[in-house]
């Protein structure tokens, strides 16, 4: 599957979703430490899954149907429900991966009432 994710909608029977080319990723590592005297510290991962990753996904100038069935998708999943979406893999070059992710929030421009912008934040997770 290419970048992306699919919707199935109230316009559309099933789509893939592609995101702008400027889809970008935020890796924070979930780090426990303990402070000692003098600076001192100690640091270790929380858990096997110690990297939390973030999303930012653009998808620009979508018609309005589109629009609408994507916000549709995200209001359906609640950032409760997780789906798949595929991602450029960073440890090969050219290849992607499937993840599972949650949609943590959206917004939706209206731009010039044909074309509308929707950004929207996804996490990782390990389901």
């Amino acid at each position: 599957m290419a970048i992306g994710f699919e919707i199935s909608g109230t316009n559309i029977t099933t789509a893939t979703i592609r995101p702008d080319n400027d889809l970008s990723r935020t890796a924070t590592p979930k780090v426990r430490i303990a402070k000692f005297g003098n600076g001192y510290e100690q640091r270790g991962k929380t858990g096997i899954n110690a990297l939390e990753e973030t999303y930012t996904v653009n998808m620009k100038n979508r018609e309005k149907t589109v629009a609408d069935d994507i916000i549709k998708f995200f209001e359906d999943k609640a950032g409760v429900t997780s789906f798949d979406f595929t991602v450029p893999d960073s440890n090969a070059s050219g290849s992607e991966k499937t993840i599972k992710v949650v949609c943590d929030n959206w917004s939706i421009n209206y731009g010039n009432g044909s074309y509308y912008n929707v950004t929207s934040k996804f996490r990782r997770i390990y389901a």
